[in-house]
C-alpha cells in the first residue's frame, strides 16, 4: 500500500471538509489514517485460499462448525466499518483443517472493501473448492455503521447473510441439520 499517497489523500479530505489539517490535533492524522486502511485492507494482497493448505486426513464424516468468529469489513459502497460474526460448516469428504484456518479466512476475506453478500459467498466457495468437502454452510450477521449512523440511521439492525455448497444446500435433512447448528 502506498502510504504517502494514501495520507496525502486523508490531508486533502481534512482541507475539504472545512478543517486544517496543521493544527495540533489533527498533524498525525493523515498517517495515522493511512496506517489504519494498510492495516483494514490487508486481505487485498493475500490468498486465503492458501490458509486452507495444511489439511489432514480424516474419516470424520458429520459436520464441523466453527461459529461466532468476530469480523470487521468496510463498506466499499460508503468506506464505513460492518461488524459482526460469521459461521462457518463443512461436511468432510476425507480432509479437516485446523479450525483457526477457518476463522483466517473470514479475516482474509473481511479485510477488503467488501458487501457483506460477497463476503459471505466468497468464504464458502473458497471451502467448498480447496477442500472439496461434502457441503458447506455460512452464516454471517452483522450490523452496518453505513445505515446504523448515516442516512436512514437505524441503530441495532442487523443483516444476516447465507450460502451454502453441497448437500448442505441439497439434502434438506443435511441443510437442517447445519442451519440449527449454526443459529443454536
Amino acid at each position: 500500500m502506498d502510504l504517502e499517497r494514501a495520507a496525502a489523500a486523508v490531508r486533502e479530505i481534512l482541507l475539504a471538509v472545512g478543517e486544517d489539517p496543521d493544527r495540533e490535533g489533527l498533524k498525525e492524522t493523515p498517517r495515522r489514517v493511512a496506517r489504519m486502511y494498510e492495516e483494514l485492507f490487508s486481505g487485498l494482497h493475500s490468498d486465503p485460499a492458501e490458509l486452507l493448505g495444511a489439511r489432514f486426513t480424516e474419516t470424520y464424516d458429520e459436520l464441523v462448525v466453527l461459529k461466532d468468529i468476530p469480523f470487521n469489513s468496510m463498506c466499499e459502497h460508503h468506506l464505513m466499518p460492518f461488524e459482526g460474526k460469521a459461521s462457518v460448516a463443512y461436511l468432510p469428504a476425507g480432509q479437516v483443517v485446523g479450525i483457526s484456518k477457518l476463522a483466517r479466512v473470514v479475516d482474509g476475506y473481511a479485510h477488503r472493501p467488501q458487501v457483506q453478500e460477497r463476503l459471505t459467498s466468497q468464504i464458502a466457495d473458497v471451502i467448498n473448492d480447496t477442500l472439496d468437502p461434502k457441503g458447506v454452510a455460512v452464516v454471517m450477521t452483522a450490523t452496518h455503521t453505513c445505515m446504523t449512523c448515516r442516512g436512514i440511521k437505524k441503530a441495532g439492525s442487523l443483516m444476516v447473510t447465507s450460502a451454502v455448497r453441497g448437500r448442505c444446500r441439497s439434502d434438506p435433512r443435511t441443510r437442517a441439520e447445519v442451519m440449527a447448528l449454526l443459529h443454536d
